[in-house]
């Protein structure tokens, strides 16, 4: 022991190895040979020896090669001393030295030399058990030197023999050594062929004994590992597999009863609990089934193995899972494997599977299972239903979910997939189907396809997205940078997503498949196959077309493209009722376009046969559906036409859009049979017009028109005439290209005249479009043959709900839209307007209507007065056709009559000025009240209209003519009587339950109580004979004001003006018949009780009262309505009120306008929302007030405060009512003997401000220059009274102050003026201006400048003092002189020397030499002298000084003198 454990003296140190006690190599070898050595000694060196082979194989190599001797004496030692112990430690450490050492000597003698030993060694055993280390050791050498197995086979093959004995041995442990012998000698090329025939001989039924038999752990595994170098032969394989049987034996279930045959041994280990052998077992299947699914497949499936590897699935061992992955992939290539239902029984063990690991961290693991999936429901036959539990299918969507969100892609790319194959309709086919989860794994397939691809870089059409991509381009040459995957994986995409849209399909014909049958009563479920298939339309528009239109930029994938249009053609069943809107928004983003490119690029010379089919249908399906969505009055014949010429010609129409424009033009051969050109070019148009339909215009127009003229003419020659929708798309591009080609020449319009003729109906080939009916109207040779039937189809496919809803009150902001492609056609035509009046009468109600709502718009955007007398002899003729052909039944059951008239109201309407009315207005005039006289009074359709054109009759014409159409109207019995019944139905209809709403018959009395009124004020001005007279109940009418009772605001201000018109004409007049309340007969009439009621008789002092009071509740009411018509209605009624009381009976007039509530109202309309006196109704009533001197009820103060208040504000800016009622309260209290000093300036500034108000109605209707001199001559009349009071004050001071601030205002007002006129470019010796703003500034520049003029001439000291200080002024007045001397207003009249004399005065203009000033007496002014004048000034000039210093001082903050601040 002490010599093996460190150096000796005598062997030296060159034996003694490092270590740690050093060894000496001699004196181990020496101790391992000495027989008398002990054995633990010897395990003691072995084990040093061991150590030393591990970490000093190099310096032991070094000691013993040099002398062979020693080499083989230790080997032989070794060797012999694994068959002379027992102690198996022992023979373990012998083994493992002696391999080491044969290992790192490294010659191949040393190797012959323990093959031979251990051959004899085996022979001369007596038993097998003694043989276990030499097998052993072999095996250990086989495992570790690469060469042993073909030394053993090709030199030592006796060896082999003793092999097969040890296996036969009872003994496992033999056998497991024997078996990893075996398999390291078949792991090798030369020993599997040398050993082929010794397996298939004697080797094949040992070995499956042994493996059946197995009983340790041991021994499986070492045949497990045998058997697997076995599997890697295919001949092996067929003699393990019993190939040499015949297949029907093979098939035979009997036949798997055999001596444990491999399925069954395979099976055994399955069924084991050792996770290690089941994946063993599980790869030995998948090595047998790997060299042919087919042969070997059946064995497997009728031993039953695929029930026992689902069953392995739910183990958490990576390397079962894995190898039963790969067993199971491999049967599925057997329809057996289907058939006998293994995939019912094992699909819940493998979604569970997929859920377990999906928590590992395994890719491979991930992609191998994902994919046995796959095929598993790829597979699947559609008989066998693979989800029986729709518990196990949402688990399968809940894995599929995760799976397609994992963020490796290989495994996302894998899960996409095993989607596509999941989305059949006999996997989901178990009630109810799980929408609502498939709607959210699809949205995450597509989102993260989505995710992957990078984003469009334009917003360009899809048919630009084609050859953009083109391989010759310069720009588009790398595109194999695009990844192949990516395409891949868009194509898995694409083909979920189409299978799911095939899903909906599918299921549109089960019941049971269309909502959730477990939903509960009362309760909306979104589970349903609508949602679904509403989900896939959406998501398909925002997902799926911008991510293959994003691929499609970079590059043309050919199975890509396919699916895709696939797709989309299957979308167009996904949901029948979006079908057409969503092919509208395919054909408006160049669908057409992109689907023809690609036909032309990859579908020529009967290349790609599958997509060219693909595209055809989709055109054909998109084609067909467009048709639907535009042709309102599509026929089935037409339909299915138009679906035959598609399906015919479309799969060989593969031409380039420049080819196809070439074949439009091209005439097919005389008696040709062939009708494939005449079926290319049918085609093409139908695809070019529903592509322009909605806006893909891809073609240049002038190309297009110029082809499509040709291909009218070329089938005009040849004799044939397109179908009508052919014919339609031809015309429909031709109206939309007309605008880029040149006009179409007489043989063309006659060619299309011709067509057009031949068709049985123009509805045929009409197309609501704009353009098409310019296209008609454009040319005379078109639009005087079909003129009328154009523009009737125009307006019959107009929308009835905007005719409907522009009925009650001609709103046509939606007709004006669609009608103004008309505008300018009228415009420049005037005689399509008669056209458009013969559909008035001729066509049905709702065209009347939407043909008036067009003619209105035109007329109020149009002042044409040719082309409104041309309308007015039209109404004439065919009113007078009417009332001949019709009798007063027919006349109410006409519905378009009411329509004729509601226009020629609007055309009167149109009339802005006064006119004289010629005989066709006379005419229409009788003719209107003839037919009034034929109504009733339900007929408001008809009354309504014609009431108003009445009335209107009447206010806008001269007095000339008024005087001419009262007479004609009051010789109307039946116009009179009508009127009777419709002022009596007043009292007779019920009130309508919204007030301020007024219905058809409100309006009726409304227009009715108008006339009535009208004809009482002009039969009374112009004493015109009455025929018939009309009776009246005063107390109903006083009632109607006094009570209201719910009466329309209009109404209630239509009594009012009839009010005003009787009590003007104090009851008396020959027209009307004031009759009382109770007209029975023997009834005594009521007698005036008091001589107050006997003079103001027919009314009563009580109802005057009444009356009152009620007119002042409406006031408060309108100051909360903030209505204006009906205060100013109030006021007036109020104003002829007092008036008449006033002429009856003064004290009655006085008592009641100086009642004490009157102040309280006037409170209450001061306590408003302006709080001011400058207010129209407020102003009216002062100033009715200070007429009759109510003084209790308006006091001086009040006055004052009135005009303080108009001092402050802007005269200029004050509206038009305002100014008006401002101007009357100011005259009004200078008339009463009111300080005139202190309204004085107001009343001159407000003249100078303001236009002529003594008859503003009049200058507003009248725009004439003529019309206009006389209202300036009452406005110089105005201003000469002015300054006659100014003259008569006597007081210098007091003139001074008037002088300066009316010439203030004056400038002002005429700066602004001249402003307005400069910017609206009006010339002085133009036109009188119709615009209200720049007549007002004419007005205030002509009046403003001679009023100066006066003043100038009468006061020229005054003026001067100021005038010749200020060079603005003297710059105005010169440009005011230059524009009145051109007016001509101040040619003629007494005013025509006021510009001359003043321009001398002024110094403006050279005075003449006998220039006078005509208000100058001996040469002296009104004053008494001049220093009298010159004391004023300057007196006047120190108040203002001072008065200027007191505010300077006033202005701003001030230091207080208090002492305590100092």
């Amino acid at each position: 022991m002490a010599a093996a454990a460190g150096p000796c003296g005598g062997h030296g140190l060159r034996w003694a190895l490092p270590l740690r006690p050093p060894l000496c190599l001699a004196c181990a070898v020496e101790t391992l040979g000495d027989g008398s050595a002990s054995l633990v000694r010897k395990k003691h060196v072995l084990s040093r020896l061991q150590d030393a082979l591990a970490w000093q194989a190099v310096s032991v190599v070094q000691l013993l090669a040099p002398d062979e001797r020693v080499c083989m004496h230790l080997i032989g030692t070794l060797f012999g001393m694994l068959h002379s112990v027992e102690d198996s430690n022992a023979l373990n450490l012998f083994v493992e030295v002696l391999m080491r050492l044969v290992v790192e000597l490294k010659s191949e003698k040393y190797l012959c030399c323990i093959l031979n030993e251990s051959q004899k060694e085996l022979c001369k055993a007596t038993t097998m058990r003694s043989s276990l280390p030499t097998f052993a050791l072999l095996g250990k050498l086989a495992d570790a030197i690469p060469g042993f197995a073909e030394i053993l086979v090709v030199k030592h093959n006796n060896l082999v023999d003793h092999l097969l004995t040890g296996l036969t041995y009872p003994n496992e442990a033999i056998k497991a050594a024997v078996c990893y012998l075996y398999g390291k000698l078949y792991s090798s090329p030369v020993g599997t062929e040398r050993l082929s025939g010794h397996f298939e001989e004697r080797l094949c039924g040992v070995f499956l004994n042994t493996l059946g038999c197995a009983q340790t752990k041991e021994l499986q595994v070492n045949c497990l590992g045998l058997l697997k170098e076995l599997l890697k032969s295919d001949h092996f394989v067929s003699i393990l597999m019993n190939n040499s049987k015949t297949e029907e034996e093979t098939e035979n279930p009997n036949f798997l009863e055999g001596d444990n045959p491999l399925p069954l041994v395979l099976k055994k280990l399955l069924l084991t609990r050792d996770e290690m052998l089941q994946a063993a077992s599980s790869h030995c299947m998948a090595a047998v089934l790997v060299h042919s699914p087919s042969r070997y497949a059946p064995a497997f499936i009728h031993a039953d193995v695929p029930e026992f590897l689902f069953e392995c699935l739910l183990c958490k061992s990576e390397i079962l899972i894995w190898s039963v992955y790969c067993c199971l992939l491999l049967l599925t290539e057997e329809h057996l494997f289907f058939s006998k239902c293994h995939t019912v029984y094992g699909i819940e063990s493998l979604v569970r599977s997929l859920q377990g690991v999906l928590l590992l961290n395994n890719v491979e693991l991930h992609k191998q299972g994902l994919l046995l999936f796959t095929e598993i429901l790829k597979r699947q036959p559609v008989e066998i239903k693979l989800f029986t539990n729709r518990g196990v299918c949402i688990e399968a969507i809940d894995v599929l979910m995760e799976t397609v969100n994992c963020p490796v892609l290989e495994v996302v790319v894998e899960a996409v997939k095993a989607v596509a194959a999941f989305l059949r309709k006999d996997h989901l086919s178990s009630p109810p189907v799980p929408y609502e989860e498939l709607q959210k794994l699809l949205e995450a397939v597509l989102k993260r396809c989505a995710d992957l691809s990078p984003p469009q870089s334009s917003k360009r059409p899809a048919g630009d997205l084609l050859f953009s991509v083109s391989q010759s381009h310069p720009a588009n040459r790398n595109l194999g940078r695009v990844p192949q995957r990516q395409g891949q994986f868009l194509l898995n995409t694409l083909e979920s997503f189409r299978n799911a849209c095939r899903l909906a399909v599918e299921f549109q014909g089960d019941f049971m498949a269309q909502e959730n049958a477990f939903t509960a009563p009362n309760s909306e479920s979104k589970d349903t196959l609508s949602n679904f298939s509403e989900f896939l339309l959406r998501i398909c528009d925002s997902l799926c077309i911008p991510m293959v239109m994003s691929y499609l930029e970079r590059a043309v994938s050919l199975s890509v493209t396919e699916v895709f249009i696939s797709t989309l053609n299957t979308l167009f069943t996904v949901v029948p009722n979006m079908r057409n809107k969503f092919s509208k928004k395919l054909a408006s983003s160049s669908f057409i376009r992109l689907t023809l490119e690609l036909k032309a690029r990859f579908c020529s010379v009967q290349s790609n046969p599958v997509l060219n089919h693909t595209c055809s249908s989709f055109l054909c399906s998109l084609c067909l559906n467009l048709y639907a969505a535009t042709e309102k009055r599509r026929t089935s014949q037409e339909e299915q036409e138009m679906s035959e010429l598609l399906q015919k010609g479309l799969p060989q129409l593969n031409y380039t859009i420049a080819e196809s424009l070439l074949l439009l033009s091209e005439t097919p051969e005389p008696f040709s049979l062939d009708q494939s050109l005449c079926s290319h070019q049918h085609c093409f148009i139908l695809l070019l017009y529903f592509s322009y339909t909605f806006g893909d215009r891809f073609v240049p127009d002038a190309e297009l028109f110029v082809a499509v003229r040709n291909f009218l003419l070329s089938a005009q020659d040849h004799g044939d005439c397109p179908p009508p929708h052919i014919l339609r798309a031809a015309l429909y591009l031709l109206a939309v290209c007309q605008d880029k080609g040149k006009a179409l020449d007489v043989k063309s319009l006659s060619t299309i005249r011709r067509i057009l003729d031949n068709l049985p109906d123009l509805s045929l080939v009409y197309v609501h479009c704009p353009l098409l009916l310019k296209f008609f109207l454009r040319y005379p040779e078109l639009m005087g043959r079909f003129g009328h039937q154009i523009l009737q189809l125009w307006f019959s496919w107009e929308d009835c709900k905007q005719t409907e809803a522009g009925e009650a009150d001609f709103g046509a902001s939606d007709q004006l839209n669609s009608a103004n492609p008309l505008f300018p056609i009228l415009k420049s035509n005037s005689s399509i307007l008669l056209i458009l009046l013969d559909l008035v009468c001729s066509s049905s109600v709702e065209v009347a209507w939407k043909v008036l709502m067009t003619l209105r718009t035109f007329l109020e955007r149009n002042e044409d007065v040719l082309v409104c007398d041309l309308l007015r002899s039209r109404f004439l003729q065919i009113l007078q056709q009417l009332l001949v052909e019709s009798s007063s039944a027919t006349l109410q059951a006409n519905r378009n009559l009411p329509v004729l008239l509601s226009l020629l109201f609007l055309v009167q309407l149109r009339s802005k000025g006064i006119r004289e009315l010629d005989s066709t207005d006379f005419k229409l005039l009788h003719q209107v009240s003839n037919l009034c006289g034929k109504c009733r009074p339900r007929d408001t359709d008809l009354l309504q209209p014609s009431l108003n054109f009445l009335y209107w009759s009447l206010h806008q014409t001269t007095p000339c003519s008024q005087q001419r159409a009262v007479a004609v109207l009051l010789s109307n019995v039946s116009l009179l009587e009508l009127l009777q019944k419709v002022l009596e139905c007043t009292w007779l209809w019920s009130p309508p339950s919204r007030p301020a709403y007024l219905s058809s018959e409100d309006a009726l009395l409304c227009s009715g109580w108008l006339l009535v009124a009208s004809l009482l004020l002009y039969q009374h001005r112009y004493n015109t004979e009455a025929h018939q007279t009309l009776s009246v109940d005063l107390t109903e009418v006083l009632n109607a004001v006094i009570f209201r009772n719910k009466k329309p605001i209009l109404l209630l201000v239509s009594i009012m003006q009839f009010l005003r018109a009787v009590l003007r004409q104090n009851f008396s007049s020959s027209l009307l018949v004031i009759v009382g309340q109770n007209t029975a007969p023997g009834a005594t009439q009521p007698q005036p009780s008091s001589l107050q009621d006997t003079a103001l008789h027919p009314l009563a002092m009580q109802q005057v009262f009444s009356l009152v009071v009620s007119l002042q509740n409406l006031l408060v009411h309108v100051q909360l309505q903030k209505d204006l018509l009906l205060s100013q209605a109030v006021v007036a009624c109020l104003e002829t009120l007092v008036e008449y009381l006033y002429v009856k009976n003064q004290d009655a007039a006085l008592h009641v306008a100086s009642q004490p509530w009157h102040r309280f109202l006037l409170f209450t309309l001061l306590s408003g929302g302006q709080k001011s006196f400058l207010q129209p109704e407020v102003l009216r009533l002062m100033t009715l007030f200070v007429r009759y001197q109510s003084s209790n009820i308006i006091s001086q103060k009040e006055i004052s405060q009135i005009v303080q208040e108009a001092a402050e504000a802007n005269l200029a800016e004050l509206p038009e009512a305002t100014s008006c009622a401002l101007h009357l309260f100011l005259c009004q209290a200078a008339a009463g003997n009111m300080d005139f000093l202190i309204i004085c300036p107001f009343l001159l500034s407000l003249l100078l401000s303001q236009g002529s108000f003594t008859d503003l109605a009049k200058q507003r209707v009248d725009s004439g220059l003529e019309i206009y001199k006389k209202l300036f001559e009452v406005k110089r009349k105005d201003q000469m009274n002015a300054l006659k009071n100014l003259i008569e004050l006597n007081d210098i001071n007091q003139q001074y102050k008037i002088i300066d601030i009316m010439l203030k205002g004056l400038f002002k007002v005429l700066e602004d003026s001249r402003a307005v006129l400069i910017a609206a470019d009006v010339p002085p010796d133009g036109p009188f201006p119709q615009d209200e703003k720049i007549k007002d500034a004419y007005s205030h520049v002509v009046e403003n400048t001679a009023f100066f003029g006066d003043v100038v001439l009468r006061f020229p000291k005054i003026v001067h003092h100021y005038f010749d200080r200020n060079s603005n002024w003297n710059s105005l007045i010169r440009w005011g002189i230059g524009f009145c001397n051109l007016t001509g207003v101040f040619e003629q009249g007494p005013h025509s020397q006021v510009l001359r004399l003043m321009a001398q005065e002024l110094g403006i203009s050279e005075k003449s030499p006998d220039y006078r000033n005509p208000f100058k007496t001996d040469q002296s002014e009104f004053f008494p002298s001049a220093d009298t004048f010159q004391k004023a000034l300057r007196d006047e000039e120190k108040r203002r000084k001072k008065e200027e210093k007191r505010k300077e001082i006033r202005k701003g903050p001030r230091i207080s003198r208090s002492q305590s601040e100092l």
